[in-house]
């Protein structure tokens, strides 16, 4: 008897992200760490972190800014606690789609679940279909999973297509959010102390991330930007969050484009140092874009 030899899928690593599978984060789990990599669900942002701090997971998937509503604050403060380095960045296109239990027709949904973002994504649905309420719920994957295993005939819920085949549901209006330009960029988190990512086989361009604090004193943050700008940096995001335990005082966090390893940007990161209070590269990764 002739024996049939397969090739067997090595597994990928673990890769944590907050939501439930079907969740946008695990479409840039896939984007950031390839299509064998396990996604693995948890609750909170906190959690993902913890994940990969204590070694439960290799590496995270997290996202840090929406083109529509912005940066997510909970994660830049995540960045400063935890030790955790940034090797990738990837843009995931928000397409949210309209999913219901099967056999659910269009004209029986009277409620919609979903994430308060993702709802608020699609305000001209709501707009055209007065009828239909918007109901809350925590995540936009997980309120597919909670129709279904609820059984709902009255109910839809708003996330990606991925959402729909996990759970057995089906899309029932596709592409229903208001702005096709709505974009969500993630970062994927390694351990500090774990090996630094294989380089592109390609010429790639360099962003680095930073946070920094300074002097509470006039044309602190000018001449700290001054440093970047003088050596012709680009410098694509700066973003302020509170300092705790000092009030009315900020972290800075900088994106700008180049490496430590060029000496425009090693010279302008020696510079920013004699001036600021605290220092951090967060990581360096390949531009996404």
């Amino acid at each position: 008897m002739k024996e049939t030899v397969t090739d067997a899928v090595e597994p990928g690593p673990r890769i944590a992200f907050q939501g439930e599978l079907g969740a946008f984060s695990q479409i840039a789990t896939y984007q950031l760490a390839g299509d064998n990599a396990i996604p693995v669900p948890l609750p909170t942002f906190h959690q993902v972190f913890e994940a990969v701090a204590n070694g439960t997971c290799a590496a995270a998937a997290i996202p840090i800014e929406n083109t529509l509503h912005g940066s997510i604050h909970e994660n830049y403060d995540h960045l400063l606690k935890f030790d955790l380095g940034i090797r990738a960045e990837t843009f995931v296109r928000i397409v949210h789609n309209l999913i219901a239990p099967p056999g659910v027709r269009f004209a029986d949904i009277t409620r919609v679940f979903s994430h308060p973002v993702a709802l608020a994504q699609c305000l001209h649905f709501f707009e055209e279909n007065p009828g239909i309420r918007k109901t809350i719920h925590y995540d936009t994957a997980g309120s597919v999973k909670m129709i279904m295993e609820e059984g709902l005939k009255d109910a839809g819920a708003i996330a990606s297509a991925a959402a729909a085949p996990i759970y057995g549901a089906e899309i029932l209006k596709k592409s229903i959010e208001d702005d096709r330009q709505n974009f969500t960029r993630f970062f994927l988190l390694r351990p500090n102390s774990a090996p630094p990512e294989t380089p592109p086989d390609r010429p790639v361009k360099y962003k680095t991330t930073i946070v920094f604090t300074v002097k509470n004193v006039p044309g602190a943050l000018f001449r700290c930007l001054s440093a970047l700008a003088l050596r012709d940096i680009d410098m694509n995001k700066i973003e302020s969050r509170p300092l705790r335990g000092k009030p009315w005082e900020y972290l800075f966090y900088l994106d700008f484009i180049g490496s430590p390893d060029e000496a425009p940007a090693r010279n302008a990161l020696g510079h920013l140092r004699e001036m600021t209070d605290m220092l951090r590269v967060l990581g360096t990764y390949p531009a996404a874009g």
